[in-house]
């Protein structure tokens, strides 16, 4: 008897596995069908398809609903000191920044840095325009810290920290273009201090040259030279080198590329765009009329003598007047939204990012 139920059980597992085995070779089989495997493939591929068309639709839509123009101008603004008793054109009273800054805030403005513009990533919300906040020089007025480690009042990295708070969203990014000066620090480590917390805080250090001197008439290597210079000025402090150039004075040198690219003493630059002094609002860094070896400045001031046309106060208001003309935002950094007729307009190295609507 124990015997015979052994056996039975061994003869029924066995024509189970069998039966197993002949179900298994029949799936197998069906995998394996070309027709199948074609057919479950070009499905798969028809539901991305569709997906895809659906969140372009979606995308395409929200662009238009903002009236995104991504190849729009934007403001590069210039400033140098912000002290309570200006001693030039060119310097402005905390209060007057402080204004400035404010209406910025309530008119949809985002602040970027110049290397967020030139690398063409603007990540700011839909509907907002960038704008690019820029000084030259290192003056102790623009950036200064207590002993806290806080920067002191009344300083432009303060005022521009106060008027963020007041304004969620209004980034307190800038770029400073920095000089021997150092904020008037005379020592590495001070000034290393000084450009790790700007740098720690989401701003951007540039090259304004070590000296200061103008490239204009200057040779190839003598514009080298003085670039490198302002380039070793950064990275010796900090890991982090600059990618933009802001020209002493706007002075461009005689061939405009030297001051994109080039190299001395062993030490390389490779730029991603040079600054002017000032003038105009700058191109989209997707539109062909983009032109990184001068991109232009605004200087910040009243609307008075030649600034009635070509200052900040003058250029944003002709920026609100003229909302069609601004970059505005469609809310994706990874794509570049504008009205399909500006399609001409597009650089066809973004062409992979382009949203036409």
């Amino acid at each position: 008897m124990d015997r015979l139920r052994v056996i039975g059980v061994v003869v029924v597992t066995a024509a189970a596995g069998a039966t197993l085995a002949g179900c298994m070779g029949q799936d197998e089989k069906q995998e394996k069908d070309p027709a199948a495997v074609a057919a479950a493939a070009k499905a798969s591929a028809a539901s991305a398809a569709a997906k895809k068309a659906t969140l372009l639709k979606a995308k395409t839509a929200a662009a238009a609903q903002v009236h995104a123009n991504e190849l729009g101008q934007i403001p590069v603004l210039m400033y140098h000191r912000i002290v309570d008793k200006p001693g030039t054109q060119d310097d402005r009273t905390p209060q007057q920044f402080r204004t400035e800054l404010e209406r910025l805030a309530r008119e949809n403005y985002v602040p970027i840095t110049a290397a967020e513009y030139v690398g063409g990533r603007i990540d700011i919300p839909a509907g907002k325009h960038p704008v690019v906040l820029t000084f030259d020089d290192s003056s102790p007025s623009q950036f200064a810290l207590d002993g806290t480690g806080a920067p002191k009042p009344n300083t432009a990295v303060a005022i521009l920290e106060e008027v963020a708070k007041q304004h969620p969203g209004f980034r307190p990014v800038a770029t400073l273009y920095v000089t021997r000066d150092m904020f008037g620090k005379s020592t590495p480590e001070e000034g290393a201090e000084m450009l790790m917390w700007l740098r720690d805080k989401g701003f951007d250090i540039g090259n304004h040259t070590r000296d200061h001197k103008s490239l204009r008439g200057k040779s190839q290597s003598e514009v080298a030279s003085e670039v490198v210079a302002g380039h070793k000025l950064i990275s010796d402090l900090i890991t982090s080198g600059p990618v933009t150039l802001a020209l002493p004075y706007g002075n461009q040198p005689n061939t405009k590329e030297w001051g994109l690219k080039g190299a001395s003493g062993g030490v390389s630059y490779d730029y991603g765009g040079v600054f002017l002094a000032g003038y105009t609002p700058a191109e989209s860094p997707f539109s062909k009329k983009f032109d990184p070896v001068g991109i232009p400045r605004i200087r910040s001031m009243d609307k008075t003598g030649d600034c009635a046309k070509f200052c900040s106060i003058a250029w944003l208001d002709w920026l609100q007047a003229n909302s069609d003309e601004r970059y505005t935002s469609d809310g994706d950094v990874n794509t570049v939204a504008f009205p399909k007729f500006k399609s001409p307009f597009m650089m066809k190295r973004f062409g992979d990012r382009a949203l036409p609507y």
